[in-house]
């Protein structure tokens, strides 16, 4: 079969955080032998290529590299293209990991729409990731289309003949920024980028020591340098115009504008802060036209003026004034309806403590000149913040929290403008309902079982700022039923250290409240048990009741149906009463259709079959178990009198 894929791993003392890179690349669901892993050891010290030339004799898909130190990924990728043997080759770093499904999936996409450049869908564990690039699929994208120039790392799946025909290799040596003149150019010349987004394709993990290269500190000068060289790219390819100055945006605003701000810039030592401004406002002057600035959002803005007119005092000012700008929302409602969990919120900034205010005077004009000062620079953005407001935007995330893959929902909202007591002076909040279909939120496939928190994204004026949807204190928190749907249990819950909205699916058996049904509120006639449970179902549900007794099991067939006067679920299954003999059984709910294994869902009551008919009787929960046998020990072991 011929080579679909060439995965290529430059490799340099990653010491055990290889393993996971490893373990990824061989579980891939494309055929054994439709791909190729191809790992170029850059002259490791550690004990790295013994256990690669191991995996390579076992493995006929590995082929290993060996060569001397080249100072950066650079030259250890070209001399993995130079190896390859694939239609795409795939480049993915040695502390990372690949979606199971990663390869074939983005493999098919890039065929079926005829691209050059395959971009998959990224997680970031411990550090970030592009979040608007994968609010949906692009199978044809463009750098005017999609923004795409966020995505700049080279962990993408490239058409190894369009590498070939444009004669596009990574700059080598040790160097920084070699992937953005690579990815630069890719995307300017290629005649189609299809972005993959329903599926997380590509793990970004940050290590526990901290040693990844991009998180090492580096020296502004040689940086900045290297930085020069994609914007090379971006004017040897485009003319000057709009999209020139939108492209050129990305870099003044990740490399530098939000290396000036809030507490990113703060954290930095003093004497480092002050060398990366004088680079940093070398470029700016040097590159950048007005047309560059102009689109960004007002607080940047702000920053990208005053490095403009050299002024370090004022931008640090203005740092120390956002970092204290922070988002919060205050969870609403938390209900089912219609197979869904709807979660309503209020979202709004905050600064000292209390909800930041605006005054209704002014707005909407261009920043033309520098503020005077950092009080004027607060009122501009304050005023333009408040002329913006008609494009603010609320969206609610799941992010799994094993995995840090991470799903918009459907949400609907409106912008409200509260007054205050202060006179002339307003809030802006944004209040929204987001409704999370368990069948379709993971990107339009149903949620994997685990942990998921729900995160809050709210653009609003110069910021978009992130958080978890929490009640404020002494507020009551809304809370709704475990639900059961598109065979998943899903408990929404608020997590005890933060008091933060999260779900639980397929992973709770003591906190959904099966413990507050009544032995007396549970019916047998006929044979047929009925009980009222606090779950939510959309509509009649097979589930499958499961007694025990003395290691023996008997299980009956059963519904869980919407209860028709009150909320929760009314639990109906014909009992096995012949089969129970006298015995007392232990009751639970399972899943009534499929084969995968999952948690039980105990009962708090027993049943217990006689002449007499079912008798139903309450048992102890297993607190109240482990208690009574503590006193037991503790009553055995004390001395007689």
């Amino acid at each position: 079969m011929p080579v679909k894929v060439s995965v290529i791993v430059p490799v340099y003392n990653p010491g055990a955080y290889i393993e996971d890179c490893i373990s990824s690349l061989l579980r891939q669901s494309l055929p054994p032998d439709e791909y190729e892993v191809i790992f170029v050891d850059d002259g490791s010290t550690d004990d790295t290529p013994g256990r690669l030339d191991e995996l390579a004799a076992e493995d006929s898909r590995v082929t290993v590299v060996h060569q001397e130190n080249s100072g950066w990924a650079g030259k250890p990728r070209n001399v993995g293209v130079a190896a390859s043997r694939g239609e795409y080759v795939m480049f993915v770093d040695n502390d990372d990991h690949l979606g199971d499904e990663a390869l074939e999936r983005m493999y098919d996409y890039g065929v079926a729409n005829d691209a050059d450049v395959v971009v998959g869908k990224m997680a970031g564990q411990g550090r970030g990731v592009p979040v608007e690039l994968f609010r949906r699929n692009h199978p044809r994208a463009t750098v005017e289309s999609a923004p795409l120039i966020d995505s700049l790392t080279p962990h993408k799946m490239f058409r190894r003949a369009f590498l070939d025909r444009i004669g596009l290799r990574f700059p080598e040596g040790k160097r920084r920024l070699e992937d953005h003149v690579f990815v630069t150019e890719a995307f300017l010349r290629a005649d189609n980028v299809s972005v993959l987004s329903d599926y997380v394709c590509y793990y970004h993990v940050r290590r526990d020591d901290a040693a990844n290269a991009g998180f090492q500190r580096f020296d502004p000068v040689g940086y900045f340098k290297n930085l020069r060289e994609a914007l090379d790219v971006v004017e040897r390819y485009t003319e000057p115009g709009p999209v020139r100055d939108r492209l050129f945006r990305r870099w003044l605003r990740v490399e530098m504008v939000e290396r000036m701000r809030g507490k990113r810039l703060l954290a930095a030592p003093a004497d480092y802060r002050k060398e990366l401004f004088r680079e940093i406002h070398s470029v700016v002057v040097e590159r950048f036209g007005p047309g560059v600035a102009a689109g960004l959002q007002p607080t940047q803005q702000v920053v990208a003026a005053l490095i403009a007119a050299d002024r370090y005092g004022d931008v640090e000012a203005f740092a120390e004034w956002e970092a204290g700008v922070v988002l919060k929302a205050m969870p609403e409602g938390l209900e089912w309806a219609d197979g869904a969990l709807r979660v309503s919120f209020a979202a709004e900034y905050h600064s000292g403590g209390a909800p930041l205010t605006f005054s209704a005077a002014g707005g909407g004009d261009p920043l033309k000149a520098p503020p005077k000062d950092v009080t004027e620079a607060i009122a501009w953005v304050g005023a333009d913040t408040v002329s913006r407001f008609g494009s603010a935007t609320a969206d609610l995330l799941l992010r799994q929290r094993s995995s840090a893959a991470q799903y918009f929902q459907p949400v609907q909202f409106t912008r409200e403008t509260v007054p205050t007591e202060d006179r002339g002076r307003f809030r802006l909040v944004l209040r929204a309902t987001a409704t999370v279909d368990p069948a379709r939120a993971a990107g339009g496939s149903p949620l994997a079982g685990g942990l998921w928190d729900v995160v809050v994204r709210v653009k609003l004026g110069g910021w978009t700022k992130e958080c978890r949807p929490a009640p404020a204190p002494r507020t009551e928190r809304p809370t709704a039923y475990a639900g059961v749907v598109a065979g998943r249990v899903v408990l929404p819950y608020w997590t005890a250290r933060q008091s933060s909205l999260a779900l639980d699916v397929d992973r709770a058996t003591r906190s959904l409240g099966l413990g507050r049904v009544a032995p007396e509120s549970v019916g047998v006639t006929d044979g047929r048990l009925s009980a009222p449970v606090p779950l939510y179902v959309p509509g009649d549900t097979e589930v499958l009741l499961r007694l025990t007794a003395k290691g023996k099991s008997l299980d009956a067939r059963g519904s869980l149906s919407p209860a028709p006067d009150a909320p929760g679920a009314l639990l109906s299954a014909a009992l096995p009463v012949s089969a129970m003999g006298g015995a007392t059984w232990r009751t639970a709910l399972g899943p009534g259709t499929g084969t995968a294994e999952r948690r039980l869902l105990a009962l708090p009551f027993a049943l217990r079959a006689g002449a007499h008919g079912v008798q139903v009787r309450r048992t102890p929960r297993p607190g109240v178990l482990r208690r009574l046998v503590r006193k037991a020990k503790a009553l055995l072991r004390a001395p007689r009198r």
